[in-house]
């Protein structure tokens, strides 16, 4: 089990494996001094808990007893280093932005070097990312909401970019539903932001900011690959995969990137 995100006062939006163990009124005990109780539960395996803590305890037991959450394919439970990208600053996100992995301190360098202008905004990854579409359609999918923060000088930047032609190009795709999803809250049109988003993006999705991505090769069944086949086409989409498989790249949080323009 771990800690999703804070709900309300003293309570956390959790994600618990196996889902049925956990009923209403149900104990939950982590260690001697750190106890809840689920207080409601919902049909897609989340759950309501409560603490006697405050948010700042919980976070302190969580840090002190728990490990960081990755996928189930991740066997080795990493250092927190080691599943973490180098421009990280907030605590907030349940898992860390996998595309943003591939960039050093080195290549950002190079970047600028190279006229590169880099912005950074805030995502706090939310439960959607570990929850498959089990639905007969993805548009009967429920998307849970994130917190993002686009900050007024970053959405004035981009904004300008674009009307000298300058190409948007978002590391992950954690980026592209920030940006994304504040401009569509905007009429299309990116402004600065603090809030949830819960943007999910499927064919026919009009793309207002980005014109290129960098990311990993995404689970099946998953909100992500369909992101990236709305944004590149189902068909180029596979194609990309059946050379990733054939050329033996890796997959998932540790794997390849790929970079769609």
């Amino acid at each position: 089990m771990f800690l999703v995100r804070p709900h309300e006062g003293y309570t956390w939006l959790a994600l618990g494996k196996p889902g049925k163990k956990f009923t209403l009124q149900s104990a939950v005990i982590i260690a001697s001094d750190f106890k809840g109780k689920v207080i409601e539960k919902y049909s897609d395996g989340t759950f309501i808990i409560q603490f006697d803590l405050n948010s700042q305890e919980v976070i302190e037991k969580a840090n002190q007893y728990g490990e960081v959450p990755v996928p189930p394919y991740i066997k080795k439970i990493p250092k927190d280093s080691d599943y973490q990208t180098i421009y990280a600053k907030y605590l907030g996100s349940v898992a860390a932005p996998t595309a943003g992995f591939h960039l050093t301190k080195k290549i950002l360098a190079r970047l600028k070097e190279n006229g590169v202008t880099i912005l950074e905004i805030t995502l706090h990854v939310g439960i959607g990312t570990f929850m498959p579409i089990k639905t007969e359609t993805i548009e009967s999918h429920s998307m849970h909401s994130e917190w993002v923060n686009v900050p007024d000088d970053v959405a004035e930047t981009i904004s300008l970019a674009q009307q000298n032609n300058r190409r948007i190009i978002a590391i992950g795709t954690t980026t592209v539903r920030t940006l994304e999803g504040v401009a569509a809250l905007h009429n299309g049109k990116l402004k600065g932001y603090q809030g949830d988003v819960n943007l999910f993006i499927t064919p026919g999705f009009q793309f207002n900011i980005i014109d290129a991505m960098l990311t990993n090769f995404h689970l099946p069944k998953s909100t992500l690959i369909v992101l990236v086949s709305s944004f590149a086409g189902r068909e180029k989409i596979l194609h990309a995969y059946q050379e990733a498989v054939k050329h033996t790249y890796r997959f998932y949080s540790f794997g390849d990137a790929m970079l769609i323009i």
